[in-house]
């Protein structure tokens, strides 16, 4: 009998994780624990020395017991659980990285980490389309408008008027898996696609029908610019005052990947001046942003609470992830996702 504990939240529920896990075990016996955190309804943040992490460490070392196997989303493992649960031999954190574990302390105490890579990338890759198009052509103001009392015949004004996705030249900075879809959509559209990625096989980008640029090359020549990159200390404020300069008059820029991405400042006054046509975000640099953020009385701004990723599929994908890959751990495989492989390496009679 393997003991599993499922901490799940309001978006990927500990029932998810159950039915996943038990859809993977074969003949494998596993007894369940669960314990619901309480993001979204309440913000993540820091907690010991993790990250976007969601509940506390006595909560997560009460539910713990003695299980060996932990599935999460948001449950802070940090140093000090870790120490306290020497039993835990597997965490399967169903996000894009396991920011909510301290990876340095598993490591040194031999568990294995395990992530989801790609679970969120066609809800938010369909997400971004979706603020591009809003900005494009102005769909939540005028619905505002409309329900205010206010029939703007004006829009349909060539000043007012939008623009098309439809033979536009539209700029990517980041070729991952959400990257890639968006891409592929807007080829669907008509529009010429760029792509600025250091990381990027070229010969990959060119198959794809898409343009491999520089970054400031990408920002020239884009009437909409789309973030998709992951944050590191590289590439923080990647979009900063210096480098906005080089967008076209009435460039749209959108921000869907994250807020530390972006440098938000000079914004206002871009938008005020017509450099910048419209900005469309839904990850901010505070979050949530407050009440008196400049942006929010900046003409054109389209602004949602970080709900890219907010789709039952991928709350199901998520854990189906992290379900597979603790099955291959507790099968002998190696699994497919682990953020820190040496482990795997001390672990003897671990197949492929």
């Amino acid at each position: 009998m393997t003991r599993v504990l499922a901490a799940g939240d309001h978006f990927v529920l500990p029932e998810l994780f159950a039915d996943a896990l038990r859809h993977n075990a074969g003949e494998l016996e596993l007894e369940f624990t669960t314990l619901q955190l309480p993001w979204p309804v309440e913000p993540f943040g820091p907690v010991g020395n993790v990250d976007e992490a969601s509940g506390t460490e006595q909560q997560v070392l009460d539910a713990l017991g003695d299980a060996e196997i932990a599935v999460t989303q948001m449950a802070p493992f940090t140093g000090e659980v870790l120490r306290q649960a020497p039993q835990l031999k597997f965490i399967g954190v169903c996000r894009g990285g396991p920011v909510n574990v301290d990876l340095a302390a598993a490591t040194e105490n031999g568990v294995v980490v395990s992530y989801a890579p790609g679970r969120n990338a066609a809800a938010a890759a369909e997400f971004a389309v979706g603020l591009v198009l809003a900005a494009l052509r102005r769909i939540p103001g005028s619905d505002a408008e409309l329900k205010a009392g206010n029939w703007r015949g004006d829009y349909y004004a060539y000043e007012n008027a939008g623009l098309e996705l439809d033979g536009a030249t539209v700029g990517l900075v980041g070729y991952g898996a959400i990257g890639k879809i968006v891409a592929r959509v807007l080829k669907a559209f008509g529009a010429h696609v760029l792509v600025a990625d250091p990381y990027a096989d070229p010969a990959a980008v060119a198959q794809d029908g898409v343009e491999l640029v520089a970054l400031e090359t990408l920002l020239r020549r884009s009437s909409v610019v789309s973030l998709h990159a992951r944050l590191t200390p590289e590439t923080r404020h990647l979009l900063n005052a210096d480098n906005l300069k080089l967008l076209p008059k009435g460039a749209v820029l959108v921000n869907s990947a994250r807020g530390g991405l972006l440098d938000y400042a000079p914004l206002p006054e871009m938008l005020k001046s017509g450099k910048l046509g419209a900005l469309a975000v839904d990850v901010y640099d505070i979050e949530p942003p407050p009440e008196d953020w400049p942006l929010f009385d900046a003409p054109n701004v389209i602004t949602t609470p970080h709900l890219a990723g907010a789709t039952r599929q991928t709350a199901h994908r998520a854990a189906e992830i992290v379900a597979a890959d603790a099955h291959r751990f507790l099968t002998g495989q190696r699994p497919r996702f682990v953020a820190n492989p040496e482990v795997l390496d001390r672990i003897e009679g671990l197949g492929q």
